[in-house]
């Protein structure tokens, strides 16, 4: 009877022990909650952001566009960055030509929306935000990372309205058979990271570790719930836009500028001998890339990693700044030839 009574008190006591807990994580999220979203609205306040939000079909687009002329550079960010990944590119862009960068949905200051985050959705929602905000054509389109897939996408939907390419260290769509298989499995460890990274964002915990941009801005636009989740969206959607980029083909005689990143400066997320074997792939692919046209050249970025817009800056507004010069004299020969 004694152990019975015993053992009763042992199980009351750790009910209790679990009540606590469980209002100790409660409060705890409650009060990362508060955290996170004070955190978020006091930086958005203080940085506000540059440009417009554009209503799309009932929902809102963030765009920011700078410059004036023809043709339109629009700027495509990789797999789930904002419109900052170009920030230091755009503004020397704007002396020359008119230059936008925009926020896909669910990034930055752009509504989240329930359609399948794949590259032909994205070139869907790209087309109806630039005609909803009045961008006029045509357009130079610029892809980084796995923005690549994006614009080659457009292209392919709307060829009439590209004028020229930049492919910045874009992805290749045959990547993922033509790397070793070693790397599956880090990229399946990244995935669960990018996940737990997502589930953890609203209660304030990557802000309250530091891990969000010391920058600000970058901050505003970047450290909230909705672009965490929709970076994750996007790896899921990777092999699908992966597969409708195949499908695209040539890109004819459209004026075309590969840029890649220097191969002495290979990813450091990997073991050294996993990196070198990517990397050699890496540069096979980018120098196929740079045969999609008859027009299209291959230009080496030195001491620059996979963010050449931020390592090279000058390497992207050179090439962008040949094709635009490139365009605009196809024009004045078209024009005078009529």
């Amino acid at each position: 009877m004694q152990e019975t009574n015993y053992l009763a008190s042992i199980r009351r006591w750790l009910g209790r022990l679990l009540l606590v807990l469980l209002v100790l994580l409660l409060f705890c999220a409650a009060a990362g909650f508060i955290y996170e979203n004070i955190s978020e609205a006091r930086d958005r306040r203080f940085n506000p952001m540059p440009g417009r939000l554009v209503d799309v079909g009932g929902r809102k687009m963030h765009i920011h566009c700078t410059g004036a002329g023809s043709p339109t550079v629009i700027l495509e960010s990789g797999l789930g960055d904002s419109y900052v990944s170009w920030r230091q590119v755009q503004p020397e862009i704007a002396k020359f030509a008119h230059v936008c960068s925009y926020d896909r949905a669910g990034l930055g200051y752009s509504d989240p929306v329930s359609e399948p985050r794949t590259s032909k959705v994205i070139a869907q929602e790209l087309q109806q935000l630039l005609r909803a905000a009045g961008v006029n054509r045509p357009y130079i389109l610029v892809g980084h990372s796995m923005g690549g897939y994006d614009v080659r996408f457009y292209a392919k939907l709307y060829p009439t309205e590209v004028a020229g390419m930049v492919l910045v260290d874009a992805s290749h769509p045959d990547q993922d058979n033509r790397f070793p298989p070693e790397l599956k499995t880090m990229q399946g460890a990244w995935r669960r990271d990018a996940e737990l990274l997502a589930f953890a964002t609203p209660f304030g915990v990557p802000r309250f570790l530091g891990m969000c941009d010391p920058d600000a801005h970058v901050r505003a636009a970047d450290c909230n719930w909705n672009t965490a989740r929709e970076g994750v969206a996007e790896l899921k959607a990777f092999p699908e836009s992966a597969a409708q980029t195949a499908s695209t083909g040539s890109l004819g005689n459209l004026p075309l500028a590969v840029l890649s990143h220097d191969p002495d400066k290979p990813s450091s997320e990997m073991p050294p001998e996993l990196a070198k074997s990517v990397n050699l792939e890496w540069e096979k692919m980018q120098e196929e890339m740079a045969h999609l046209s008859t027009r299209g050249t291959q230009t080496i970025a030195r001491n620059s990693a996979h963010y050449i817009q931020n390592d090279r800056p000058d390497v992207v507004i050179n090439a962008v700044h040949n094709i635009v010069d490139e365009t605009r004299s196809n024009s004045a020969t078209n024009f005078s030839n009529h």
